[in-house]
């Protein structure tokens, strides 16, 4: 195989890897969503209100965000082997109590906790980024995020009909269950099949675990700024359950929850303080330095590429429905076009970036995206739908394509961390589709895709001060020998 192509068909070496790992996140993805095309059933079945339909899809989402964080530092700390593997067969369990739940409190229960494989994405990253070198990463993490990312789509389009399949009022039972033993029986081969590294290859491990190392004082301070978004979509969440929203939580416990996460920010920064106090003793050496500011604007790019598709592929058949006048059968197969172009732009958009270079793919790829909302704005019910469905699916494209080049910069920023700077930038994208449907439940569609737009406008003028990766980065081995890793 040639070093500047990736044979997709052949099933050795660094490819073999790609191919379990994409399917990995497939798995973990198709459990995650397994509950929405089987909604209307779930609820026929337990007498589920509406309002408790909408919590569970809340809550699906909920524990997604620090869960990122969280698996991002066990792949540094563990591997993504043993960490993949691990998910995949916990949430096995999780999905099978779904199948089984008899009332709202243990769908509740068990959807909020599915909510923790929705955090795979991440281990991959890591995996890919390990195997493949700088000049092929952004392809590979393309192919690695679109393929896998299409569990989701999947689910939606084989479930229901498992469900007939399977017959009866509880067939829906038995489709979710069956996701869930692929997903055990994978667990498996997974931990079997795969390395965390080539052979030879030394897997680079954080000095501490707890928080990510920073590298000045003014990075200290940015990574605590960095943090709060992430707990503000938490009280977000918190409040769409509270009696001023859906009304799930009483105030007692909406209360107790935003002074937890109040707590829980409080802690996480005595255990930034933990990890790096030394940055305000001595100036770490030119050599072990990275600048913070390159997870910052990568954390922004994802929140507008990857934000925006969770909320626009919410919203979006409800749209054409409403605009075209359709039926929902018709409108949800026109707005699944957003969904489908993941298995195309995703590698492209780490293509583009291993070709033209990181920064001046993501200032196109998210110009691109700022026009495409634009345009989106402007729909009505006069334009013809063929009109309507080209300009979502290039939109689309736009969105999935930054996301590749989001994520064929994070392995180039510090290896030993790439788990955790994954973990932030994935946890940013949820924080975003948090805070643009909450935007949508407020305003026109016309005017949730112009909010998206200009949020893509302020990205843009933020990724103008990413540094392009070039020539090496030093790691410690573990005799303490320091190693150059190119990702230039």
């Amino acid at each position: 195989m040639s070093e500047s192509k990736l044979n997709l068909f052949s099933f050795n070496g660094k490819v073999r890897t790609l191919h379990l790992t994409w399917f990995a996140f497939f798995l973990s993805f198709m459990v995650w969503f397994n509950h929405a095309p089987l909604l209307a059933s779930i609820q026929q079945t337990l007498g589920l209100t509406a309002q408790e339909v909408k919590a569970l899809l809340i809550l699906n989402v909920a524990l997604t965000i620090p869960a990122r964080i969280i698996i991002g530092m066990l792949v540094d700390k563990l591997g993504p082997r043993i960490v993949y593997s691990a998910l995949l067969f916990i949430s096995s369990f999780i999905c099978f109590a779904f199948a089984m739940a008899d009332s709202f409190v243990t769908l509740a229960i068990s959807r909020f906790l599915l909510g923790f494989v929705g955090a795979g994405f991440v281990i991959g990253i890591r995996m890919i980024g390990e195997w493949f070198p700088a000049r092929q990463v952004g392809l590979a993490e393309g192919i690695y995020g679109g393929w896998g990312n299409f569990g989701s789509a999947a689910a939606a389009l084989a479930l229901p009909t498992i469900a007939l399949l399977y017959g009866g009022d509880e067939g829906w039972r038995y489709a979710i269950a069956s996701t869930g033993v692929i997903t055990l029986v994978y667990s498996f081969i997974y931990y079997k099949l795969v390395r965390n590294t080539p052979k030879g290859s030394t897997y680079f491990k954080p000095k501490k675990t707890g928080a990510m190392e920073v590298t000045s004082q003014g990075d200290f301070f940015f990574y605590l700024l960095m943090n709060i978004p992430m707990y503000a979509a938490l009280a977000l969440l918190a409040w769409k359950l509270s009696p001023a929203n859906l009304g799930l939580l009483n105030d007692t416990v909406s209360y107790l929850i935003y002074a937890g996460l109040v707590l829980l920010y409080l802690y996480q920064t005595s255990q930034v303080w933990r990890i790096n106090s030394h940055v305000f003793k001595a100036a770490v050496p030119e050599l072990h330095r990275y600048k913070f500011k390159q997870v910052a604007i990568l954390d922004v790019a994802y929140l507008v590429t990857f934000g925006s598709e969770l909320a626009v592929v919410s919203m979006l058949p409800l749209f054409f429905k409403e605009t075209f006048d359709l039926s929902l059968v018709q409108a949800g197969l026109l707005a699944s076009g957003f969904a489908f172009m993941n298995l195309l732009a995703r590698p492209i958009g780490g293509l583009f970036s291993d070709r033209f270079g990181r920064k001046k793919s993501l200032t196109f790829l998210i110009g691109g995206l700022a026009v495409g909302y634009l345009v989106l704005s402007s729909i009505t019910s006069a334009w013809p739908i063929t009109l309507a469905v080209l300009a979502t699916m290039a939109c689309s494209f736009f969105v999935q394509a930054g996301e590749g080049a989001v994520f064929a910069i994070v392995p180039l920023v510090k290896r030993r961390m790439t788990g955790q700077v994954a973990g932030m930038a994935g946890a940013y994208g949820n924080v975003g589709a948090v805070l643009f449907l909450t935007v949508f439940s407020f305003v026109t569609p016309q005017l949730f895709f112009l909010v998206i737009a200009g949020a893509a406008v302020i990205t843009l003028a933020a990724v103008q001060f990413l540094d392009e990766p070039e020539g090496q980065t030093a790691e410690v081995m573990p005799d303490g020998t320091v190693q150059m890793i190119d990702v230039g």
